[in-house]
């Protein structure tokens, strides 16, 4: 897309509030992965979870909190956002990021290995987005839709990783566990998929009924 359309779209449709501003600047000033989500996804994200009702959703991958911002922002009062967070001091951060937004009585963090943690999440989510390490998407992608209620959103940030899903030569375990989530994005039956191209690609796609 023109910088200046992708420019205009972000300040019109997802203008940032000093909260968003603030935990951004954060991020950056501690010198976290740039991996967080843009204002752009996030103004998506809310949108999709918007337009299901979404009153209980899962997240893996807090990191400082941004996109756990945007998730939460979008349930209603008594809605509840599940954040699966690994390193203890990214959860700390996030947990800062909640309670400035104030959000955090919305928001369950927990620590540790999301493939530890998700079996003792009870299921029938509103929707899941994966934002976490990328070698084991496939295995999130099953839990996805053991945890998804018939009609749920399947999200997962990073899509297109950074053109590394189209480069033959990048054989890494990370590039591999995208592609690998595409295809059955794609074609597994149980979900009907698509690929957004907004920053580094996001899947879209929706539990249908078995």
């Amino acid at each position: 897309m023109d910088e200046r359309l992708a420019r205009y779209a972000t300040e019109l449709f997802a203008p940032e509030d000093a909260v968003l501003a603030a935990i951004r600047v954060r991020h950056e000033a501690l010198g976290l992965p740039a991996i967080h989500i843009s204002a752009d996804e996030g103004k998506l994200l809310h949108v999709l979870l918007r337009a299901v009702g979404a009153t209980r959703v899962l997240e893996l991958g807090a990191l400082a909190g941004y996109s756990g911002v945007w998730l939460a922002r979008a349930l209603p009062p008594h809605g509840r956002l599940t954040t699966i967070e690994q390193d203890p001091r990214h959860a700390a951060l996030a947990r800062r990021a909640y309670a400035e937004a104030g959000v955090a009585p919305r928001v369950q963090l927990l620590e540790g290995s999301a493939l530890d943690l998700l079996p003792t999440l009870a299921p029938a989510f509103d929707a899941v987005f994966l934002d976490a390490d990328k070698a084991p998407l496939p295995q999130y992608f099953e839990w996805s839709l053991k945890l998804l209620r018939d009609g749920g959103l399947l999200l997962c940030d990073n899509a297109f990783f950074h053109g590394a899903v189209v480069d033959p030569a990048d054989t890494s375990p990370d590039a591999e566990g995208v592609r690998a989530f595409n295809r059955l994005a794609a074609t597994d039956p149980r979900v009907v998929a698509a690929a957004v191209p907004i920053r580094d690609g996001l899947v879209v796609g929706v539990k249908v009924s078995e």
